[in-house]
């Protein structure tokens, strides 16, 4: 049996167009979830009309990009969790300090990716707590990215912040110091 990279890098054929219903067969996921991915800026397309196309290569680049996280991933990831138990612990205190660390990071970053990832957080923590939990713990793309802007710097103490970095130390192979 090929693998679906194989399938989907086939020679020749790696800037075909694809509807998202066939990106959608490729990848074993609904339709609706390819079409969140180009929403949600994960996955580039183009329109033809008023449908969206998705190039061959880029979902194998989409494939590449979500099977693994990298080291820092993980680590934020890791870092993600521990301020998601602050935020269930203390709602209001978590969400407020996340507000006011915003609020800084935008004015010193006006424009940019950092700006469209701050700006997505401000949509985030001015709605369900649930949404905010869902970016600091999921592995999906959108939520990586999120994390590596956070506005959750202060959450958690310095010897928090040390505890968790140290117990990801130690499931990397690495001995506590």
């Amino acid at each position: 049996m090929r693998s679906l990279t194989y399938e989907l890098a086939q020679e020749g054929q790696r800037d075909e167009l694809l509807t998202t219903g066939e990106a959608a067969k490729l990848l074993n996921v609904s339709r609706q979830h390819i079409v969140d991915l180009c929403t949600n800026g994960d996955l580039p397309f183009s329109t033809v009309g008023t449908h969206r196309r998705v190039r061959r290569a880029d979902l194998v680049q989409l494939r590449s990009r979500t099977e693994r996280l990298t080291r820092d991933q993980e680590r934020s990831l890791w870092l993600g969790h521990a301020i998601a138990g602050k935020l269930v612990a203390d709602p209001t205190g978590v969400l407020a300090r996340a507000q006011a660390n915003l609020a800084q990071l935008q004015a010193r970053h006006p424009r940019g990716q950092a700006a469209r990832w701050l700006d997505e957080w401000g949509r985030l923590l001015s709605g369900p707590t649930a949404a905010v939990l869902d970016a600091l713990t999921s592995r999906s793309l959108r939520a990586r990215e999120l994390r590596q802007n956070s506005p959750f710097a202060g959450v958690l103490s310095d010897e928090e912040r040390h505890q968790v970095l140290a117990a990801f130390g130690e499931s990397q192979g690495r001995p506590r110091r």
